[in-house]
């Protein structure tokens, strides 16, 4: 596997977590507990590979940083507040899907809503934006030079 490889995989499997959010946050709501439960695995499954992933792109890739192309001053306008918001909401959501998982695992199922109700959108947006973030990086906006 080369260093390129791991960005796209990395939007892969934030893709993935979210379809797997939104399969879940349907099931529950439709009284199918089996299958959400299920879903919910797979978004926990897809996120954690996705942290390892992550984590090991930037140990390879060391202290280099990836930069928007001034070139597009107008995606660059909406590239950074969604990158910065995607970084600190995925901060706080990683201890967040923790709890929330803990709690459904322990059968606490109205704590687990209550911080679900939270967690949800919160890992929802981050996954979404983390596709996005991708497509903005390394698809939509390339350097022209």
């Amino acid at each position: 596997m080369e260093i390129s490889d791991f960005p796209p995989l990395n939007a892969t499997l934030n893709g993935l977590s979210a379809v797997f959010l939104i399969a879940g946050f349907c099931f529950i709501k439709a009284g199918k507990k089996k299958q959400h439960i299920i879903s919910m695995i797979g978004a926990v499954t897809f996120s954690a590979v996705f942290l390892i992933c992550y984590v090991i792109y930037h140990t390879l890739k060391g202290d280099v940083h990836t930069t928007f192309p001034t070139e597009y001053p107008t995606a660059r306008k909406i590239y950074y507040p969604m990158l910065i918001s995607h970084i600190l909401l995925a901060i706080v959501n990683l201890p967040m899907v923790i709890v929330t998982v803990v709690l459904a695992a322990r059968q606490k199922f109205e704590s687990h809503k209550k911080w679900a109700r939270w967690t949800f959108p919160i890992w929802l947006y981050v996954s979404v934006t983390g596709v996005l973030v991708y497509f903005m990086l390394y698809q939509w906006f390339l350097p022209s030079a």
